[in-house]
């Protein structure tokens, strides 16, 4: 036997555990069986977890089922993993055992560990656990079934305060470029064709309109669904083996200690046996995608060119496009945001069939809802930042070309109605386009107004 490892014994026989872990056998285990995609458990993951047992230490404490210097010991072990130390130590695949019971063990054998550490225990003990154990003190009165998915909308929740940030600037870039471009007046399109005239302006003010509305759904998801929790609900929602108070009592610690605005589950079996509440952020989530996507498909169509598109606005040039077109420059950014977006709503489609997935008293695939979540709040985050920093600020417009476009549009013919009527103006229109002028000119050539009339009547400024 190498002296680089210990022997650790569980329910299913011995371990081989790198002597100096702070981890044991379960996530040894772990480890061995769960080998997928390379990466370590998600840090906001591992500090939910953390967080968790600072409270249930404390709460434990206070109701006299835990002796003070041990809640003390792992409260601290807790407070430096919160802070982001130890994190070699976390090392199981975010692909692993349903309920996330893998990932839950990892944290609690290691501030178990760390615990025992800073009360004095031999180092050269690590493993034995004769002052703290993993399940007995560290994990009093929980379950993965409660611990885990309270982790998981802790982590999803704080987060989202960064999502919303990013959202909040970008909103506010769009807004300025709608107050800088609101005397731009430029032809509207429906249905890819020639509609009455726009200013740029006002399509801008749409823009953050759009995105605000669906960051506005976004903020109250994470509010009233995502900060409902299970804590206290152990195995299957019944409470078993948590100590009376305990759940009164760790609530609002938990509240204190990680800065989530968390409120506890009426119905704490529905609670556990449903992650619905997380189905419904994924979907508020593909809602801000969705919005972010019809803004960036319309940039690019906006920008395209330069020279044969509608290039009406240009995008900031941010590096060259074409490996082998000299000169190319394409719309980099949007079409990254455009990709992100993709991604968030297959994330919402995988969290639904997650949540669906679930059996009886409990749904088994919360590490996958978790890593979903919080790989798209990661992106939508980078995304929006990215877009109102390297894209939206620099956006400038061509108003000679959208002037031009505003006279050549097939859609000022509406304004002849007044004048003509319906049926006239649609031949109006009709006549325009196959002899390749403007409704101006037939207009005047039809003798259907005078031409002061018709610069009246035509001009598309005044109609925005």
């Amino acid at each position: 036997m190498s002296q680089d490892f210990r022997i650790e014994r569980d329910a299913l026989g011995e371990v081989r555990v790198p002597r100096d872990a702070y981890y044991g056998a379960e996530t040894a285990r772990a480890v061995e069986n769960f080998r997928i995609t390379g990466r370590r458990p998600r840090p906001e993951i591992v500090r939910a977890l953390a967080w968790v047992k600072i409270a249930a230490a404390r709460a434990n404490a206070s109701i006299g089922a835990l002796e003070p210097d041990l809640a003390g010991a792992i409260e601290r072990a807790g407070e430096e993993v919160a802070r982001g130390e130890l994190a070699d130590e976390f090392l199981v695949d975010p692909y692993q055992a349903g309920a996330g019971t893998p990932t839950h063990m990892n944290v609690n054998e290691v501030l178990a560990s760390r615990a025992e550490e800073l009360l004095g225990v031999d180092p050269a003990l690590r493993g034995h656990h004769t002052r703290v154990h993993p399940n007995d003190h560290v994990n009093m009165g929980q379950s993965s079934n409660d611990v885990f998915p309270t982790a998981v909308r802790l982590a999803v929740h704080a987060v989202a305060s960064g999502v919303l940030g990013s959202l909040d600037d970008l909103i506010r870039a769009l807004a300025a470029k709608g107050e800088e471009f609101a005397g731009i007046v430029k032809s509207g399109r429906t249905h890819l064709q020639d509609a009455v005239p726009i200013t740029l302006g006002k399509e801008f003010h749409a823009y953050a309109e759009m995105l605000r509305r669906a960051r506005n759904r976004l903020e109250q998801t994470a509010t009233d669904r995502v900060a409902r929790i299970p804590l206290g609900g152990t195995a299957n929602g019944t409470g078993f083996g948590a100590a009376p108070g305990y759940r009164e009592a760790v609530l609002p610690l938990l509240a204190e200690v990680s800065g989530v605005p968390v409120f506890g589950a009426d119905d704490l079996v529905e609670a556990v046996r449903s992650h619905g509440d997380l189905g419904e952020f994924a979907g508020a989530m593909k809602s801000v995608s969705v919005a972010l996507a019809q803004i960036c498909n319309d940039l690019r169509m906006m920008a395209m060119g330069p020279r044969t598109g509608l290039a009406e606005i240009h995008l900031p040039e941010v590096l060259p496009g074409s490996s082998i077109m000299p000169g190319k420059v394409n719309p980099s950014i949007v079409e990254m945001v455009n990709m992100v977006c993709m991604r968030v709503a297959g994330a919402e489609h995988t969290v639904a069939s997650a949540v669906e997935a679930g059996q009886l008293d409990m749904t088994v695939m919360t590490p996958l809802i978790a890593d979903e979540l919080l790989e798209a709040e990661h992106l939508l985050d980078r995304a929006c930042a990215t877009l109102a920093e390297r894209c939206v600020a620099g956006i400038t417009a061509d108003e000679e070309r959208c002037r031009d476009y505003a006279w050549a549009s097939m859609g000022l013919a509406t304004a002849l109605r007044p004048l003509v009527g319906y049926e006239r103006s649609a031949d109006i229109a009709i006549r325009a386009f196959r002899e390749g002028r403007t409704v101006r000119q037939v207009a005047e050539d039809e003798g259907v107004a005078s031409p002061a009339e018709l610069d009246e009547a035509l001009d598309p400024a005044r109609y925005v």
